[in-house]
């Protein structure tokens, strides 16, 4: 067995028993496999092994792994995770079964365009910048609702959650519990937040995605 499939059993595993402890469903918690940076043949073995949702940064990167990697697992679903281009929508939206990193109107215009076009429609989330940090990106808290709005009437968008990454220096609840509280407000169930180090305190504060990657693909260079 590989240190993959080793490192992405005990991630299960703990998943497993969190949703146990916190008296969640079984299902509730979807695991994101976060493979970015990462070659094929890393990505196989956790392939092999049942994972089904990855997560990628890069538009370019994703075009060329996954590919050849669905000829063989087509149930495999792709998560853009990182920040995206507006010029990036088409390709976005033909690659990725779902986007985390909607945070702008040109960006909303485009993807919407695109699932018009196409017909394909990932499931969106909205990224909230919880800290207000000037380098990341992310609709700031103040903001969202009318972004939300925008998203939903102008341009017709079907929005399934929020996503968003806490600053490094500060606990993370506060900022998973802020987020619960956005998207409860909106009636939006997806909750995309936890990472390797934080998922735990995610998923007890309602977390449906963890994006997991150094826990199971060990550290990148």
């Amino acid at each position: 067995m590989s240190d993959t499939v080793t490192r992405l059993a005990a991630t299960q595993a703990e998943i497993a028993r969190m949703t146990r402890d916190f008296e969640r469903e079984p299902d509730s918690v979807t695991l994101i496999a976060v493979s970015k940076t990462m070659p094929a043949e890393v990505i196989l073995p956790a392939l092999e092994a049942g994972q089904r949702a990855f997560g990628e940064n890069y538009v370019q990167e994703a075009k060329a792994k996954w590919p050849g990697l669905r000829e063989r697992f087509p149930d495999a679903q792709v998560h853009m995770i990182g920040p995206l281009q507006s010029n990036k929508a088409r390709e976005a939206v033909e690659l990725f079964d779902a986007i985390h990193s909607l945070d702008r109107e040109s960006l909303a215009k485009e993807l919407a365009r695109e699932i018009a076009r196409t017909g394909r429609a990932p499931t969106l989330f909205v990224q909230v910048n919880t800290g207000d940090e000037p380098q990341k990106g992310g609709v700031s808290p103040a903001e969202i609702d009318a972004f939300l709005e925008l998203c939903r009437v102008r341009h017709g968008l079907v929005i399934d959650g929020l996503m968003c990454i806490p600053p490094a220096d500060q606990p993370p609840s506060p900022h998973f519990a802020l987020l619960a509280k956005i998207a409860a407000r909106h009636g939006l169930r997806g909750l995309s937040m936890g990472m390797s180090a934080d998922f735990e305190a995610a998923i007890q504060l309602g977390a449906t995605h963890v994006r997991v990657g150094s826990a199971i693909f060990g550290a990148r260079s």
